[in-house]
């Protein structure tokens, strides 16, 4: 049985190795279990950002972010959403689906008026889950300096 829940602060361990999975995968990113402990225990301690997790018998088998950030666009809060993985052998079940929803159902609790995420190009199989999960492609571009 998978529960979504709220991320607490015992779980960054089990996340950091969820992230280690993620970035396997994307080619801008390289783990280092400091800086991804860092992130997460930040985004913990926040309070105005959420992450999910995804559990199976008290182990995380998946993960997902909401930032929120202020967009003069859209004149208030928006979310950006981050780090949805479902390790491997749990893929398939629909708990990304699941993960997803709950970041989707927290952003509109919190009023927020978008969300939007970054993918890998090149991550085939997560773009398909996406335009599934009705998400659009923008005529945005990524950029990034440092």
């Amino acid at each position: 049985m998978i529960t979504i829940r709220t991320a607490e602060s015992p779980d960054v361990a089990q996340l950091a190795e969820l992230l280690k999975e993620l970035f396997a995968i994307e080619a801008d990113f390289v783990f280092d279990r400091d800086k991804q402990v860092s992130g997460l225990k930040q985004l913990l301690e926040s309070g105005k950002d959420r992450v999910f997790v995804a559990e199976s018998g008290g182990r995380a088998v998946g993960m997902c972010s909401v930032l929120t950030l202020i967009s003069t666009a859209e004149g208030g809060p928006v979310g950006l959403l981050e780090d949805l993985i479902v390790t491997a052998e749990f893929r398939r079940q629909g708990i990304g689906e699941k993960l997803l929803a709950a970041a989707i159902d927290w952003a509109e609790e919190q009023g927020l008026k978008r969300l939007q995420l970054l993918a890998d190009k090149n991550n085939l199989p997560a773009l398909k889950f996406y335009e599934k999960q009705a998400w659009r492609q923008t005529q945005l571009i990524c950029l990034r300096k440092c």
